[in-house]
């Protein structure tokens, strides 16, 4: 008989980032369990019972303040007819419904997984009221996963004794990894009116302040004419950033593509040149080693989980954090340095073939995690 988990996390498909897509390849991939999840129903539209993938995906209408609490309580009521054998909270704000389900059921395996990117002290800051709960999350888990180094030290910063398991994210290495059709990228290329000449830094973020894209408009001021800059993505700074391109004399340089479909995405890295994020804070960064597969370059700063595969000069290029003139710099340095520039391309690529298939990533999560529901 299957062993069944319940998922508690605060967003799921059709809303995606790299913690939903994360839940789908592993759930995926692990049908010998029977998945289940209560997550927060965000559009009216949304159904608020579907089965997606090999998850049966429950979806409540609440403030997301009031999520630990409703989501518990309707993971309660799926207890009572399913009696999960574990318990899964992706990231820390969905790790309080998974901790009360744990106090309730304490035979129940209790799985809290770490993807966020925010600061620890920020962290701190933003649940203060809450803190010793917060700290007892970690203490009351069976099994810490998280997704970087980084991490993990702010697992132990909060509390954390006991082992805390490194699984990173993966990549979809037959998408990013293949090359897109030309007639595809030929016909970007017309519309970005690219030249022979021209450069394009590229990058694939949610607009927000911790992905740095503001620096890397500013850096435009430093660049050559013929660098320019494609924004793929969409999110709460985007009016800022197009008025900051305007305000920097940099407007005709920077190209916003808005939202892209992800399997789309690799025709906009491959008419591209550099892959540039300064992040300002990094739980891992899925984009960096998205771009990697790709064959681009990468320019990133050492900030968070992006040192566990970036080693500056040989599998990308460091920038300081906060400093428009080091992000052009390393443009410079891999504009004017073709055998660095190879370099950079072989040894990310094979980085990612290496450590970041998500056939790879799943094997570790059955061995380190799941391995008493198999």
């Amino acid at each position: 008989m299957k062993k069944r988990a319940l998922i508690y996390s605060i967003a799921y498909y059709p809303l995606v980032g790299g913690a939903e897509v994360a839940v789908k390849e592993i759930t995926d991939r692990i049908p010998e369990i029977e998945w289940h999840m209560v997550t927060r129903r965000f559009d009216p539209t949304h159904p608020a019972y579907e089965i997606i993938g090999n998850v049966h995906v429950y979806r409540v209408s609440t403030p997301k303040i009031l999520f630990p609490f409703v989501s518990f309580w309707k993971g309660r009521q799926l207890h009572k007819k399913s009696q999960f054998d574990a318990v899964w909270s992706m990231m820390t704000f969905a790790g309080f419904p998974g901790l009360f389900f744990k106090i309730f059921f304490p035979k129940v395996f209790f799985v809290l997984s770490l993807q966020e990117g925010t600061p620890f002290a920020d962290i701190k800051r933003k649940v203060f009221f809450v803190y010793p709960l917060f700290r007892l999350m970690f203490k009351q888990a069976d099994c810490v996963q998280v997704i970087s180094q980084f991490l993990a030290q702010m697992a132990r910063d909060i509390g954390r004794k006991k082992e805390i398991v490194v699984i990173p994210n993966g990549v979809y290495i037959t998408l990013f990894g293949t090359e897109p059709s030309l007639p595809l990228v030929l016909s970007l290329a017309e519309r970005l009116v690219k030249t022979e000449k021209d450069i394009y830094m590229v990058t694939t973020s949610r607009l927000s302040k911790k992905n740095g894209i503001d620096d890397a408009i500013r850096a435009l001021v430093y660049l050559p004419e013929y660098v320019k800059f494609l924004i793929v993505g969409v999110g709460e700074d985007e009016a800022k950033l197009r008025a900051l391109a305007q305000e920097m004399g940099v407007r005709e340089r920077v190209w916003f593509a808005g939202f892209v479909d992800q399997k789309d995405i690799p025709v906009f890295l491959r008419v591209s040149d550099i892959f540039v994020r300064a992040s300002r804070s990094e739980g891992f960064g899925n984009s960096f080693i998205e771009a990697m597969a790709a064959g681009l370059p990468v320019i990133a700063t050492p900030v968070g989980g992006i040192p566990d595969f970036i080693d500056d000069k040989e599998t990308g290029v460091f920038a300081c954090a906060d400093n428009p003139k080091s992000i052009a710099e390393a443009v410079m340095e891999i504009v004017q340095n073709p055998e660095l520039r190879e370099k950079i391309i072989r040894l990310g690529r094979e980085r990612v073939l290496r450590r970041y298939s998500w056939d790879t990533v799943v094997s570790l999560m059955k061995e380190k995690v799941f391995q008493d529901l198999l």
